[in-house]
C-alpha cells in the first residue's frame, strides 16, 4: 500500500468537509494495513483516524 497516495486522497476529503467518506477510508487502508502485517503502516492511519477526530471535534465540539 502506498501511505503517501491514501493519506493524501483521505485529507482530500478532509479538506472538502467529507469527514465520512475520510473515516471510511483510513479504516479500509488500517484493515489492509492489518491483513498485510504492516504495523508501521497501521500506525500511520491510526494516527489519521485520530487527527481527523480532533479536527471534527475541534469544528463541531462545544
Amino acid at each position: 500500500m502506498d501511505i503517501t497516495s491514501e493519506t493524501k486522497t483521505i485529507y482530500e476529503f478532509v479538506d472538502k468537509g467529507n469527514y465520512h467518506a475520510a473515516m471510511n477510508i483510513s479504516i479500509s487502508a488500517l484493515n489492509a494495513s492489518r491483513r498485510n502485517d504492516d504495523q508501521t503502516a497501521v500506525n500511520v492511519f491510526l494516527g489519521i483516524i485520530k487527527d481527523i477526530a480532533n479536527i471534527m471535534a475541534t469544528e463541531f465540539g462545544s
